[in-house]
């Protein structure tokens, strides 16, 4: 049995789906399209196990966006893989009236509903009382008051669906087949649907419903013609009979005091954090925190992380012989894991404050903020959700760009959202700071560490929206934009649903770059380990001679010999071929092919350092890849190769350059041309190169 979840966004179905789904959830795409499709299974009272879909927010069966047209697309169409035997329609019961709108249309559908009125707890502190059978009776379905945050009644709610009718029983809000009698009566017939209101959507929307065919639309359009229809009056008709219909309901089954939202709880907060100053004051002092707290929460778990690798290849190194196996799995797999896993952590914390924001509703709030510097970029508000999503991946928030209308603000925000610093920067930016930041307070409170992260973060969004200041001048268009946006009253965290969140990136984050890292660790440790016939063997003979082993000690003749070997290896050829290019910025070889690897995934970065410098070392160091940067030296001039100089020209780097191949061709799939993606690599690589050359050059 298949159930979806429909609803405006900020009613809580999501976090009803978390409530019925727990664990037992999966995200993919649906067919054809990249809109996140969350599934899971529920088990029911009477012991049924049944799928559970969460289908994107909407707030009308008449879509603005590609995410709207997924509803649409699903519920209209029966041999569609997700068409379920039954809706839930999440309401907010604070704001019952806008809500009902689409509850309407998807009870219009004949598909059996059940109507979960959700934030009955908010209900109740607003002194919103509403009368639960009479409503069930004025619509004919079971209506559930719930509150998915507190896991009200959500028995109840599988009780409900346990007993839910295999047939429509809901009552019509309006009589559709009134608005269209003949056309309707037509489709029906022609294109062989059912219902009266499906046949009215096919009319208005049959240009964007991907299964019908283009004979099919022709014809639903030539049928329009001949009766004269006029998409945008019908809707206009049909919304006015269905606010009637649910003011109606409402007045008989509902009893409000009426209420100021100046004089709420929500209201009296927004006039700090929206405020023109006051509110950007109070962001910063947000990111303070989360910044400070990547770095002071994370480092205990840290250390066990590292000390746990640590252990792992003592331990292994005891029990598995010496040799190329035991080189490739140590050296090689574990090193490069170990040196990227340490990170969860600090990623854990960072998607923890974002899943807070956004249940708490302030995430909308940042939003709001930021339109107004957006604005003067060229931009809109849009853009910020991508942007802000960008903190994440850079990835899902190119795909959320699709539903700016605006053409030229989206190829913009396409353009810069890899500008703004995401996870996969995070482990880069944690080491290096690690390395030439003082673990120091400032003023007592303020960690030197956190300061330096959000100073990165802070100038990749400098970056972002500079860049778009000057796109804005370069691409034209004569399209005006708008931005509409609903801010959601403050709520309290659901800390279910805030850990798994957690859970589900940070296992993201471990099962993509696990991946990456093992393939990328395997090809690193072979091209480090093996290099051109009669180089290494030449090596071997070198330090077997009486010149070396009368003056050093055996030790330091085996690390020379790692040394010598690495560099006359295909990976050192290919990082000392490169070193001229990248020496004025500050880097030697080794960090070159870090650079040319992590092309694959930012992180890489890291996973490849480990590798190269565990191949560099004597078998016995079992130093963490910390404490190997912090001891490496420059050949040449004999001083530490990590300086606060060589640190930030390559955080800077990797805070512009387009370090990752799936951005790339994301980009393309979005814009459909080869155009866009080659001028966003080739001016994030410039910009990277010379900020990156000016970091150096003035801090060395």
């Amino acid at each position: 049995m298949k159930i979806a979840l429909v609803g405006n966004p900020n009613t809580g179905k999501s976090t009803l789906f978390n409530s019925l789904t727990g664990l037992n959830q999966k995200i993919g795409n649906f067919p054809g399209i990249t809109v996140d499709k969350k599934t899971g299974h529920c088990k029911l009272s009477n012991g049924q196990q049944v799928e559970v879909i969460d289908l994107p927010g909407c707030y009308s069966l008449y879509p603005k966006s590609k995410d709207e047209a997924i509803v649409l697309e699903v519920l209209t169409n029966p041999k569609n893989s997700s068409y379920p035997d039954l809706i839930v329609v999440v309401v907010d019961a604070t704001n019952l009236k806008r809500n009902l709108l689409l509850f309407t249309q998807v009870a219009d559908l004949k598909i059996p509903v059940i109507l979960a009125l959700n934030m009955t707890d908010a209900a109740r502190k607003e002194k919103i009382v509403v009368d639960i059978d009479k409503m069930s009776q004025k619509l004919g379905v079971q209506v559930v008051p719930i509150s998915a945050r507190k896991n009200e009644n959500i028995e109840l709610l599988k009780q409900s669906i346990a007993d839910a009718p295999a047939i429509a029983l809901q009552k019509e809000s309006i009589a559709v087949n009134g608005i269209a009698p003949e056309l309707i009566a037509q489709i029906k017939n022609d294109i062989k649907v059912k219902q009266d209101y499906v046949a009215l959507l096919l009319a208005h929307q049959h240009e964007i419903l991907d299964y019908l065919t283009d004979d099919e639309s022709n014809h639903i359009e030539s049928l329009e013609q001949v009766n004269a229809f006029h998409s945008e009056k019908s809707q206009t008709r049909e919304t006015i009979e269905r606010y009637d219909f649910i003011s109606r309901v409402l007045n008989d089954t509902v009893t409000q005091l009426p209420k100021n939202i100046a004089d709420t709880p929500t209201g009296k907060i927004d006039k700090f954090l929206t405020h023109k100053v006051w509110g950007f004051v109070s962001f910063i002092a947000i990111l303070l925190l989360i910044f400070q707290a990547i770095f002071a929460w994370a480092e205990y778990p840290m250390g066990l992380i590292e000390n746990f690798f640590a252990w792992l290849d003592e331990w292994g190194r005891h029990y598995v012989p010496e040799g190329v196996l035991a080189d490739l799995i140590f050296d090689g797999i574990l090193a490069g894991l170990g040196g990227v896993l340490v990170f969860i952590p600090q990623i854990a914390i960072l998607f923890g404050f974002i899943a807070i924001l956004e249940d708490t509703g302030y995430m909308a709030r940042i939003t709001f903020l930021m339109d107004r510097i957006m604005r003067k970029v060229g931009l809109n508000g849009k853009s910020v959700v991508p942007m802000i999503g960008g903190l994440a991946c850079a990835v899902p928030s190119i795909m959320a760009a699709r539903n700016i209308e605006s053409w030229k603000d989206r190829i913009i925000t396409i353009m810069v959202t890899p500008l703004i610093s995401c996870a996969a920067r995070l482990p880069v930016y944690t080491l290096l700071i690690s390395l030439v930041v003082p673990n120091d307070k400032l003023w007592g409170f303020f960690n030197l560490q956190g300061l330096a992260l959000m100073a990165m973060y802070l100038i990749g969004t400098i970056g972002a929206v500079v860049v778009a200041w000057v796109m804005k001048k370069i691409i034209k268009s004569k399209e005006r934009s708008y931005f509409i946006l609903e801010l959601p009253v403050y709520r309290t965290p659901r800390w279910r649903s805030v850990f798994l969140t957690m859970y589900e990136k940070v296992k993201t984050f471990v099962l993509q770059v696990g991946k990456v890292i093992i393939a990328m660790s395997i090809v690193l440790w072979v091209l480090a380990t093996y290099g051109p016939p009669g180089r290494m063997d030449a090596i071997e003979e070198k330090y077997q001679s009486a010149t070396y082993s009368d003056k050093f000690a055996p030790e330091e003749i085996e690390y020379m010999v790692s040394s010598e070997k690495l560099e006359n290896s295909y990976v050192g050829i290919l990082g000392r071929t490169i070193e001229p290019v990248i020496r004025p910025l500050g880097f030697d070889w080794k960090i070159g092919i870090a650079l040319i690897t992590s092309f694959a995934a930012r992180e890489v970065f890291v996973g490849t350092m480990a590798t190269i410098y565990s191949v560099a070392e004597p078998e016995e160091d079992t130093s963490t890849i910390r404490q190997k940067m912090l001891n490496a030296r420059d050949t040449i001039t004999g001083e530490p190769v990590y300086t606060v100089a060589t640190a930030f020209s390559l955080m800077i780097f990797y805070a512009f350059a387009m370090q990752c191949i799936s951005t790339v061709a994301v980009v393309y799939r979005e814009t459909k041309s080869w155009k866009w993606p080659v001028i966003q690599l080739s001016y994030m690589t410039a910009l990277a190169y010379f900020a990156s050359l000016i970091v150096y050059q003035v801090l060395k």
